[in-house]
């Protein structure tokens, strides 16, 4: 079945045999029982070529319904925390804020204090603003006020600067924060997919100022990219979906 995830999607049997070394006897069989059970179905312009059938999509939905996305984040963020040494974060948007979902503490004694469960303003997070530069023109209007608020003397208040902002960060599908909620805190985060293609979360890796500089920024925004994608391919999202 998985010959079938390759070129158009459709083979013949011949091109079965021959790809899997088996007899064509063998292959008939397999063929046979598969199509009769609705995993693979003839393409009706094309003769005794085949491709993936009604039961695959159902045994990827019952998958897909069984991820927990929470869980899945959790064990990449140990993976990425435990790779860079720092506080890794995976959360959600919810209405004009982020929701930590997931979340690693880091090795070092100075470090990020946070927890999961904790709200946020979307805006002055990193993980909020990859999260925000995904939605549509009018749901981002709907969604933030007049003026936006402010957690350090850092945070964007101005709406359009929020947009130039956010603008730059589907420009380099990478997003970062520079002590906007916390005065000693710098971030970087990446977008999460789901199958579909959609961006359903951000994994963000925290580090205290003092560690921070532009050489450290380039290597966490790779690894932050890395564990993203890492965690995209566990909710069943793959390069070749994306848009």
């Amino acid at each position: 079945m998985e010959l079938f995830l390759d070129g158009d999607g459709t083979l013949s049997a011949p091109e079965i045999t021959r790809r899997l070394q088996l007899p064509r006897t063998t292959v008939h069989e397999l063929v046979t029982t598969l199509a009769a059970r609705s995993y693979l179905v003839p393409v009706p312009e094309q003769p005794g070529r085949y491709r993936l059938g009604v039961r695959t999509y159902q045994l990827g939905s019952r998958y897909a319904e069984q991820l927990d996305l929470a869980a899945e984040g959790q064990q990449v963020a140990r993976a990425i925390a435990e790779t860079c040494g720092e506080t890794v974060h995976v959360a959600v948007l919810e209405d004009a804020d982020v929701i930590y979902i997931a979340k690693v503490d880091s090795t070092h004694a100075v470090r990020m204090v946070s927890a999961t469960g904790r709200r946020l303003p979307a805006h002055c997070t990193a993980v909020g603003k990859m999260l925000l530069s995904t939605l549509p023109p009018e749901d981002l209007a709907a969604r933030l006020p007049a003026r936006l608020t402010a957690m350090t003397p850092n945070s964007l208040t101005s709406p359009e600067e929020l947009r130039a902002e956010l603008a730059r960060v589907r420009e380099r599908g990478i997003a970062y924060e520079q002590r906007e909620s916390n005065p000693d805190v710098s971030c970087v985060a990446a977008p999460v997919r789901d199958r579909a293609g959609r961006v359903v979360a951000a994994l963000s890796v925290s580090v205290p100022m003092i560690r921070w500089s532009e050489e450290r920024q380039r290597e966490l925004a790779e690894l932050a990219a890395r564990g993203a994608a890492d965690l995209s391919e566990r909710l069943g999202h793959h390069t070749g979906n994306r848009d």
